[in-house]
């Protein structure tokens, strides 16, 4: 099997247009117009780097509650103990509803079957 090599030496250079020479020299004049007229000074008198001051930020230390020796135990889940409900109905597939009364669940029931 033969290998086929192809030159990819460095491309000539071409000489500018004047399109573009006359927009490299729009670009220098739009530079020159925005330059900072004064030099611009940084201010870095805040800040001195000793190799005897860690470079975090010092936090107060901030204890956590004592622990009380008490198990956290598991909520019980609420419970319906009233009287108000008077059953549960199916309004549509698998949707409990509660009824309160026996007119609801009259009304649910004709629902389901129209």
């Amino acid at each position: 099997m033969q290998m086929i090599h192809t030159s990819l030496g460095k491309s000539k250079k071409r000489n500018k247009t004047a399109k573009q020479r006359e927009l490299d020299a729009s670009w220098e004049k739009l530079l020159k117009k925005y330059e900072p007229k004064k030099p611009v000074r940084v201010v870095s008198d805040s800040f001195s780097y000793s190799l005897g001051q860690t470079a975090r930020r010092e936090t107060p230390r901030i204890p956590s509650l004592p622990f009380t020796g008490e198990p956290c135990l598991k909520k019980e889940s609420p419970r319906y103990t009233g009287t108000a409900i008077k059953g549960i109905g199916t309004m549509h597939k698998s949707n409990s509803v509660p009824v309160f009364s026996d007119e609801q669940a009259v009304e649910i029931a004709t629902m389901r079957r129209n």
